[in-house]
Parts: C-alpha cells; structure tokens; sequence
C-alpha cells in the first residue's frame, strides 16, 4: 500500500507539471488535489500509528484545501489563509518531532546568525511587493511573517533530530518560501516565465521533503 501511495503521488504530481506546459486543464483539475491526498496516505501507511502528528496530518489537509482553493482566482483569499494554517501546525509539527535537549543545538547568537537570511528574503520580499499589494498588504505581510517563521523553527531544528531529517525538512521548508516567492511576484509584480511549473516543482518536492524528513526523525 506504501507504494501505491507514492505511486499515486508521482503520477498526480506529473499530470499537473505536464498540464502547466500542454494546458490540459483536466489533468490539472484532478492531478492538483491528488498530490497531497496521496502524500498524506503515504504518511498515514508509513507512520506507526503511536508516532503519528496530528499537527503534521491538519497541516497536509489544510495544505490540500489551500491547493482547491487555489484552482480558483475568486479564492485566492481562503486559499492564502488555509495555507497560513498550514505553517502554523507545521511548526508545532517540527517541534514535535525534534529532542528538548542536545549538545549539538543551535544557540543563542548562532540562531540569530543563521535565521538572519530567511528574515531577509521573507522582508525583501515584502518590501519589493507592498506598492503593488493594495487591500492585500496586511493579509501578505502576515502570511510571509508565518511562513518565514516556518522556515526558521525548520532550521531551529539542527541539532535535535537526525541529520538527513534536519536537512530534508529545512530544505522542504526553503522551497516552500522559493515556490511562494515566484507565485506572489507572478501575480503581484510581473510574469515570471514558466511560473506555473516552477511553482508547483518547487512546491510539491517541498511538501515531500517535509513529510519524509519529519518520518526519518528519530523516535524514541
């Protein structure tokens, strides 16, 4: 079943890159919902049930209503906030799955040093966009505050997990900004060329990073 599973989500996940280049909008209506029903499937077989985050499965499934909603322009609102929920339980996810305590930990000026550039690229962002946000200046700033906070308690990780765990949320989490940095300049401020593939490769390879790498945590 663990393989139909990631089966299903390499064929949804090819049916809505190939969709972005031939515009064949039905194999992008139903490839799109598919990549995260069948991610969280994955997760549910490949997880032991006493190991299994609540924060982490709300986080896919609000994940999943955020890409519906997203089919839809009329929705882009409830789709900003669905995905904004979804970092939320991502980062009580990554608390989760990480030690309390460990000699290896990021500390003190080694925390501000090292989550330095993502405040910077989730600013730049910001400050590159806010002419052209209107009505949506509150709404963006807070979610790339989230989703910048996302990516920071994914590095705050270093040290308390496993190292390919560590590596492939953190690095989960920075294509998640990636993919969220292209869609809002795309919409915003200019075409950006391909932007609909670009943004869906970076965002599916981030969601399947995150949920394997929080699966090669350690339990104890």
């Amino acid at each position: 079943m663990k393989k139909i599973a990631l089966i299903l989500f390499i064929i949804s996940d090819l049916a809505v890159l190939v969709s972005e280049f031939t515009g064949i909008s039905w194999m992008y209506t139903i490839g799109k919902p598919l990549i995260m029903i069948s991610l969280l499937l994955h997760y549910l077989l490949a997880c032991e049930p006493i190991n299994r985050s609540r924060a982490l499965i709300l986080a896919m499934v609000l994940s999943l209503a955020g890409d519906v909603l997203l089919m839809n322009e009329a929705y882009f609102i409830g789709g900003l906030v669905a995905f904004l929920a979804a970092h939320v339980f991502y980062i009580f996810a990554y608390r989760q799955h990480r030690r309390e305590e460990s000699e290896n930990a990021l500390l003190g000026l080694q925390r501000v040093r090292l989550a330095f550039p993502i405040i910077l690229a989730g600013t730049g962002l910001v400050v590159v966009l806010y002419p052209v946000l209107g009505d949506l200046r509150l709404p963006v700033i807070i979610y790339a505050s989230v989703l910048s906070l996302m990516a920071i308690n994914a590095l705050f990780r270093h040290g308390r997990t496993s190292t390919g765990s560590f590596w492939m949320v953190f690095g989960g989490a920075v294509l998640f900004m990636i993919s969220d940095s292209i869609l809002a300049v795309n919409k915003f401020l200019e075409p950006v060329q391909h932007a609909g593939f670009l943004i869906m490769s970076t965002y599916i390879l981030a969601q399947y990073l995150i949920v394997n790498g929080l699966l090669n945590h350690p339990h104890e």
